[in-house]
């Protein structure tokens, strides 16, 4: 399954490499590419760029099957530093340009505004494809779209059935935007929910794979999952060959209570 955006084709499920690093790391981003993942998200803050370009090569698989994301600090989003930034991560990842450019985090003491336009830059000279933001709020995505008119193709936030985006994705839904759930499955509380194992019974899977599901039959989402054992990315892959009914949906949707596992004193003014 793919989402298509703005005319751009993603895998619906990708990835997640945080804390994949070093040898242990690059086998399983290799493993996660031989089972059949075609979107990578990393990040310069995960320091795993090398492993996952090593991982990437060693597959044999072609460039353009792959969908590569990589994301900039908070404190190097001056225009200048975006640009370095940018070059050493293509070093690192051995890449000629990345698929997908992400604010990693909201600078608090930085102008969106040259941030974005920086990005804008590095798209039109190559070395990303699309450019978009992540844990961007209503207020922040307002700002960029309606005053920087920036271009965003993405918006990577906390998403899963504990954490209602409602707001997020309406408001995304409008720009015609990706929302990318991290932290789909709740750091593992979603296997301890009683809801989410009953629908497992009812449709042969796991709480887990119940979850995934239910993020990427919404219009507008995807996940990146992040696992290092090839028998859990495997059955993060075995979502599309069932279907949760309306009721479903809407059932897991009243789940939601607030809970927001990653929240920092970095983080901004979070959406109610």
């Amino acid at each position: 399954m793919t989402k298509t955006i703005r005319g751009e084709n993603i895998p619906a499920l990708g990835l997640g490499t945080f804390e994949l690093t070093g040898p242990a790391g690059e086998t399983a981003i290799r493993a996660a590419i031989d089972l059949g993942y075609r979107q990578i998200d990393t990040a310069i803050r995960y320091g795993n760029e090398v492993e996952v370009g090593r991982a990437i090569r060693s597959s044999g698989v072609a460039r353009a099957e792959l969908f590569v994301t990589t994301k900039i600090w908070f404190n190097d989003l001056k225009p200048d530093m975006v640009h370095q930034r940018v070059g050493e991560s293509l070093e690192r990842l051995g890449l000629d340009q990345v698929d997908l450019l992400l604010v990693h985090w909201p600078a608090k003491d930085i102008a969106l505004g040259e941030t974005l336009a920086a990005f804008a830059e590095e798209k039109s000279k190559g070395r990303t494809r699309l450019i978009g933001v992540s844990n961007f709020t209503v207020a922040l995505l307002d700002e960029a779209l309606d005053v920087h008119r920036a271009e965003l193709f993405c918006n990577q936030v906390e998403y899963h059935p504990f954490l209602s985006q409602e707001r997020l994705l309406t408001r995304m839904r409008r720009a015609g935007m990706l929302l990318n759930a991290y932290q789909p499955i709740a750091r593992g509380k979603v296997f301890d929910c009683e809801l989410l194992n009953a629908l497992g019974r009812k449709y042969g899977k796991s709480a887990g794979q119940v979850t995934l599901r239910w993020l990427v039959q919404q219009d507008g989402v995807g996940a990146i999952p992040r696992s290092s054992r090839p028998e859990n990315m495997r059955a993060n892959l075995d979502i599309f060959d069932f279907e949760l009914s309306p009721e479903d949906m809407a059932a897991i949707h009243g789940l939601a209570s607030g809970q927001r596992y990653s929240s920092f004193e970095w983080a901004p003014d979070w959406d109610g």
